[in-house]
């Protein structure tokens, strides 16, 4: 019986409390996140499906964005949230107080493997090489004048490639890339901008002066039409970059590989953006891969635990795994092991 108001109400009071929870049930795994982490969780859920027919539904995933999905994790416990959200990032310490917030306390993470940031361009057109110096010049919002060192700050004027370095293309700047909810954003922002933008003494120094300043100028996406914000389908950019073969595209080394045969990833700081240099971590704009449990859905929201068995098997993720066919970069031998062990045994998170 329920305690109300200092007295019992009755049977069916309690039952049309308990009404609204039994309508809600749900029997089938729902995830949610990462447009990059989003093909390999599908094909996870569709083999999870194979494996346990009969047994347990097929998981339904959604790519809403890693910060996207966060939120939606985030939001609560109960059949009304998801139970899993992918990410292209770790998850931020203020996503892990605002789960706390909302009474989810334990989270299991699971690092799946690596990934490279490309940027692409239709076989149309020829391969472009950048340096991260580059890509910082042609897409931020305020660049040093002249593109110089020393140049105070100035709304970049930069209008074609060739307006940054003459030995670049004259062509028009325009890169079609995914908006500040998506994981591949965050990572691009923090690796490749960032990363062009430390090349430049001067705004490197800010970092130790003024952090919001550094972070706003090095990290700061220019609005005037250069970069054009694709949405959360990969796919959608691949389709775009067909259509025109002077734009360039920002999205996860598995789209490039599944789509060899239109388009090519542009060499960057000298490495070209390959399954091999991005194990090995010597291309410059590669990034961890993750997914999310929400421990309290365990026993609750049936095959959870399977799901995340069929996920970090050998057979999934490992180097002969159905996922590197997809583009999945595995991690190394032992870290796997590692990974899968604390994964299937739920191991809490700590930041």
């Amino acid at each position: 019986m329920f305690k109300k108001a200092g007295s019992f109400v009755g049977l069916a009071a309690a039952m049309a409390i308990l009404a609204p929870v039994a309508a809600d049930a749900r029997d089938q795994i729902r995830i949610v996140g990462s447009s990059t982490v989003f093909p390999f969780s599908t094909a996870v859920a569709e083999n999870y499906g194979k494996v346990y027919k009969g047994k347990f539904k097929t998981p339904v995933v959604e790519s809403t964005g890693a910060g996207g999905g966060l939120k939606l994790f985030c939001a609560g416990i109960g059949t009304g949230h998801p139970d899993i959200t992918n990410s292209s990032r770790r998850i931020k310490k203020s996503e892990v107080e605002n789960c706390a917030a909302n009474g989810i306390t334990e989270i299991t993470e699971v690092k799946v493997g690596y990934d490279g940031i490309v940027i692409a361009n239709s076989k149309k057109s020829p391969e472009m090489s950048l340096t991260l110096r580059q890509i910082f010049l042609a897409l931020a919002k305020d660049v040093p004048e002249g593109n110089k060192e020393g140049g105070k700050l100035v709304p970049n004027p930069n209008k074609m490639w060739s307006d940054i370095d003459p030995s670049l293309p004259k062509v028009k700047i325009e890169v079609l890339g995914p908006p500040p909810t998506s994981g591949t954003r965050d990572a691009f922002n923090e690796l490749a901008m960032e990363g062009g933008c430390k090349s430049f003494p001067e705004l490197a120094a800010m970092k130790k002066t003024d952090t919001d300043r550094y972070k706003a100028v090095c990290r700061g996406i220019r609005e005037d039409g250069a970069y054009v914000e694709a949405g959360e389908n990969d796919n959608l950019i691949v389709q775009k970059l067909e259509a025109n073969p002077d734009a360039l595209g920002v999205f996860g080394f598995s789209f490039l590989d599944q789509n060899a045969d239109k388009i090519q990833g542009s060499i960057v700081d000298g490495v070209t953006p390959t399954f091999e240099n991005i194990s090995e971590q010597k291309y410059p704009i590669s990034r961890d891969l993750y997914f999310y449990v929400k421990n309290a859905h365990i026993g609750s929201i049936p095959g959870i635990k399977e799901f995340i068995t069929e996920f970090t098997s050998e057979k999934a993720w490992g180097p002969d795994g159905y996922l590197a066919e997809k583009g999945l970069i595995p991690l190394p031998d032992e870290a796997r092991k590692k990974q899968a062990e604390e994964a299937q045994g739920l191991k809490p998170l700590a930041m």
